[in-house]
């Protein structure tokens, strides 16, 4: 019997791809030897930013309403058990084991890589522990996407833009293309961008599936940021207009949110007849809902601010975010990015924001070295860095030097705030 980190550790380097190999026809074929066939709906959601936000508040909802919900999430930040949840508790690592072990003796010869052995064993814990309704969040894209071996009752595109160019494309269209692959012909396919990329909207006809589109089929409105409403609008469909009124501003904080918690509720639109939820379900959702890392503002003084964001589109996000925060008489980053990433994109769009800059490398492959951190800083005419060793002594330094009415923000990627994270 393997130990969970005997077989994670296992799967980091089994599979000779490496960790990403896009393609559906291994997890596929190993999907029909297990017989995965969920029961209940499953909702697939992708896009560049705001799936897991829109992940964190399906789950909330429906647990409110009195439905068992599995919901599979990606990368962890803690621990990997993070991954795989039933109504919001990761599971424990006996579950993951013991799948782990029926997938490995379903394969056979076919190799599978770290994602695909995820996403399997979620949805065979799923359907085990009898859940009502499945969330699965896209790892990479859609189209190619492990997850995307599963047909969805509903799929969310929550937003698209430029990320993983190396598997996805250059462009706004290609990418859109991918992500629109989660889709499935005469289903719901629920677009939180506005206008849509061409290539998403084309797939969608192509397919025969029901687009319902931001600003378009739904929408919303806030009230002074204390409320907000939601409208549900559909323009060629059969389903009933509705509105839900006086809606409780959600738990995560940041810019982009309510857009994340309207697709949300237009899932909720597109199940209701199978999955019917009441407004006090939505409304203790909203409030009760978390997402770790996703704008976080973490208690007390100084003001801290974790955020995962490492792309340009998550960067605009985050620099909107914390425009609307209380004024901070010296604001600091605590930032370190991963070499594949555009960040001369993050940088330019968010520089103005701080005052001063503590630097570190992340202790993975794809990490960048102090020295060019600073040299892509230098670049865009940022000045005040500091390098460390580590991230949490990057973090530590800036909360030793901080007064109360400073900002700390730690931000550029998972890895960064996941340092900080295991550091608290």
């Amino acid at each position: 019997m393997k130990t969970l980190q005997d077989w994670l550790s296992h799967l980091e380097t089994a599979h000779s791809g490496g960790l990403i190999d896009m393609g559906l026809e291994r997890t596929g074929e190993v999907k029909k030897r297990m017989k995965l066939e969920p029961q209940c709906p499953v909702v697939v959601v992708a896009g560049t930013n705001g799936k897991g936000s829109v992940c964190a508040y399906l789950t909330q909802i429906y647990k409110q309403a009195g439905f068992k919900v599995g919901t599979l999430t990606s990368p962890h930040l803690l621990r990997y058990n993070e991954r795989i949840a039933v109504n919001a508790e990761p599971v424990s690592d006996d579950l993951i084991t013991a799948s782990f072990e029926r997938i490995e003796a379903a394969r056979g010869e076919i190799s599978l890589t770290y994602f695909e052995f995820n996403a399997l064993a979620a949805v065979d814990i799923f359907i085990r522990e009898q859940v009502d309704v499945m969330i699965l969040e896209v790892g990479l894209g859609g189209r190619l996407d492990a997850v995307n071996v599963f047909d969805c009752d509903c799929a969310v595109v929550t937003s698209v833009d430029l990320d993983h160019q190396a598997f996805l494309g250059d462009t706004v269209e290609q990418v859109g293309f991918e992500k629109a692959g989660v889709f499935r012909s005469g289903k719901p396919a629920i677009c939180g961008q506005n206008p849509a990329p061409e290539s998403l909207v084309a797939h969608v006809e192509a397919i025969g599936a029901k687009l319902l589109m931001v600003q378009r089929d739904f929408d919303f409105s806030s009230l002074e940021n204390i409320q907000w409403n939601y409208r549900f609008h559909p323009q060629h469909s059969d389903d009933p207009a509705r509105n839900r009124n006086s809606l409780p501003f959600p738990a995560l904080r940041g810019a982009y949110q309510l857009s994340n918690a309207a697709c949300a509720l237009t899932v909720l639109e597109c199940l209701n007849d199978k999955l019917p939820v009441d407004i006090g379900a939505i409304k203790r959702g909203l409030l009760l809902v978390e997402n770790p890392g996703r704008f976080q503002v973490l208690p007390g003084r100084p003001l801290t601010v974790l955020d995962v964001g490492h792309n340009p589109h998550a960067a605009r996000a985050l620099r909107r975010s914390l425009i609307n925060l209380a004024f901070a008489q010296k604001r600091t980053a605590v930032f370190s990015m991963l070499s594949d990433k555009d960040i001369d994109g993050v940088l330019e769009i968010v520089k103005d924001q701080f005052d001063e800059w503590y630097i570190a490398p992340l202790d993975v492959p794809r990490g960048m070295t102090a020295e060019a951190l600073q040299a892509k800083l230098e670049a865009q005419n940022i000045e005040n860095i500091q390098t460390f060793t580590s991230v949490r002594e990057a973090y530590r330094a800036a909360l030793a030097k901080a007064g109360e009415n400073d900002r700390i923000v730690v931000f550029g990627s998972f890895h960064t705030v996941a340092d900080v994270m295991a550091a608290l």
